[in-house]
């Protein structure tokens, strides 16, 4: 599922004779690289090219290769009339107005296993670094003096390193400090609890966890609205004192005034910074701090990156172009037209179902994902459908961003089975799709359709209740005793913070379901068009009655 299966394209040649469709090369790329396009095309190396003789030339070429510099706006984009496949020579895509691409049928893929090796490698370093005060030492050897014992350091044998993120950098950082010697202790919910024992490593509950076991942590969560500033003064608070922290992943995941805080006042012993909320950066009050070691985001530079990286998007490139498998492509997979015109409305849909089955999940580790395929969607092609699913439920839990055709790989490598199973019926829905999460002891079901002629996505069931609410960016969900007045106390305290009511719905149970203290609970669900804070639901959660309540951003 996680591959695109391109249609070679070649251009009329009056000879009779096929044409060597042109790929350009925007930017330095390992020789290999270059030399693997060569093998099939005519390659040109438009480095010096300025942005108005790229524009100018664009239309020349079916296949282009670029890194980070090379902006490819949708007007730029339309402007290569002949394009057919954009190798981006990195992990990320933001430099690709890739909606733009897709709908001019251009595959867009890039190079995602680059860097990860040399991201974990980094992070080795800065750790050892970190431990035995090498910047420290050679800055006081080579200034004239001779301090062996004011740098004395620390081993890593037998220390706890505490990683926040296990995603594919964290796991290859757990290997390697396991290498050293080292206890491992890692947080990550969107873990199988499998996936730590294969590697050795102690699976946390919580990051309060990993906190109050690491002499060493670092940090490999993605940056999001919700990971922002995940290491602030709080956090610090709750570490052993003298703990090291170290950042190679994303600026903006540790409150650097809080560090700052917490260097002053020995709670942090040290900490080794690659990243920086804004960059490039070179003055920042931690820069004079002898306890703290910094590089200018070295993680993904080293020259077997580089050359890893432009292979590996030049083999991309070659694929789109000759009709191979694009493994890396971050565009949607090919799907029959007409599949995709059944199914395309239900695409939102199945993401939203994945995520909020996600968050709605309390287990402290993810196992198993199950999407179902109920009615007449049932009899197409559904694995759209189901890569969806899996990006709403991973959406914003990866430190790389997940997508229509890395999603499968993606739960792979976090020991999540996903599985898939379609039925031709729908009890009361001419189409149904049903997404649940196992997380821990915890299952958790939820179930939607779309309705009217442009099939909106509506909530139908939750928790086994059954409910009809048309899906809001917010969703929340309490579970309560089948109490009186109930209903009017979540309203009254919503209202009392300012938070506005989208729509509400309380479930019932379906007929004919089994009996058992989870089908005497009712559950009411509500959408706003704003986010609900945690607080309001931990005061509406205290009150008499309520079991619990859970709130999910749909966007």
């Amino acid at each position: 599922m996680s591959t695109v299966e391109s249609t070679p394209t070649t251009a009329p040649a009056s000879t009779g004779q096929r044409e060597r469709l042109k790929v350009l090369v925007k930017e330095k790329i390992g020789d290999s690289g270059i030399e693997l396009l060569r093998e099939h095309f005519d390659v040109d190396l438009g480095i010096e090219w300025s942005d108005e003789e790229l524009a100018e030339r664009i239309g020349s070429y079916h296949g282009i290769l670029i890194r980070s510099a090379t902006k490819l706006t949708a007007e730029l984009i339309e402007k290569g009339t002949l394009l057919r496949a954009i190798g981006r020579a990195g992990v990320g895509v933001d430099n690709v107005d890739v909606p733009a691409a897709t709908k001019r049928g251009i595959i867009v893929a890039n190079a995602p296993q680059s860097n990860v090796v040399t991201a974990a490698e980094h992070t080795m370093a800065l750790l050892l670094a970190l431990a035995r005060n090498i910047p420290q030492a050679y800055a006081s050897l080579t200034s004239g003096k001779w301090e062996r014992s004011k740098f004395s350091g620390i081993e890593l044998y037998e220390k706890t390193l505490g990683i926040l993120g296990f995603g594919r950098i964290g796991q290859l950082v757990a290997a390697r400090a396991r290498g050293f010697g080292m206890r491992v202790v890692a947080f990550d919910p969107f873990v199988s609890a499998e996936r730590y024992r294969e590697l050795g490593v102690e699976k946390a509950e919580n990051s309060e966890e990993v906190y109050a076991l690491a002499d060493f942590i670092t940090i490999h969560l993605p940056k999001t609205p919700e990971t922002q500033n995940w290491l602030n003064a709080e956090a610090f608070a709750k570490m052993r004192k003298g703990v090291r922290i170290l950042n190679v992943a994303r600026g903006g995941l540790i409150d650097e005034d809080a560090l700052k805080d917490a260097l002053d006042s020995g709670q942090v012993g040290g900490a080794a910074l690659d990243v920086f909320p804004t960059e490039p950066m070179t003055e920042h009050p931690l820069f004079s701090y002898p306890s703290v070691i910094v590089t200018p985001h070295l993680g993904a530079s080293t020259a077997e990156a580089t050359d890893r990286a432009g292979y590996q998007s030049a083999e991309q490139v070659v694929a789109a172009l000759t009709g191979g498998v694009v493994a890396t492509a971050v565009n949607i997979p090919a799907i029959g037209a007409e599949d995709m015109e059944v199914l395309g409305p239900f695409l939102p849909l199945a993401t939203q179902l994945g995520r909020l089955a996600m968050e709605l999940a309390e287990g402290s580790s993810v196992e198993r994902i199950e999407a179902a395929f109920m009615g007449r969607i049932a009899e197409f092609d559904t694995r759209l459908l189901s890569l969806a699913v899996i990006v709403g439920a991973l959406q914003g839990r990866t430190e790389q961003q997940v997508n229509l055709v890395n999603a499968p790989s993606m739960a792979e490598e976090r020991g999540i089975v996903v599985e898939e199973k379609s039925v031709t019926e729908a009890q009361d829905f001419n189409e149904l799709i049903r997404v649940t999460v196992v997380a821990g002891d915890e299952k958790v079901a939820v179930a939607g359709t779309g309705i009217g002629p442009h099939r909106v996505p509506h909530l139908v069931e939750v928790h086994g209740q059954r409910f009809t609410v048309e899906l809001e960016p917010f969703v929340t969900v309490f579970r309560y005793a089948d109490l009186p007045g109930m209903i009017g106390r979540v309203g009254t305290i919503f209202g009392s913070h300012g938070i506005n009511i989208s729509s509400a719905a309380v479930g019932h149970t379906p007929d004919g379901a089994p009996a058992g203290d989870e089908q005497r609970l009712a559950a009411i669900v509500v959408t706003t068009d704003a986010p609900v804070p945690q607080a309001v639901l931990d005061e509406i959660v205290a009150s008499d009655g309520f079991v619990d309540g859970r709130t999910a951003s749909l966007r």
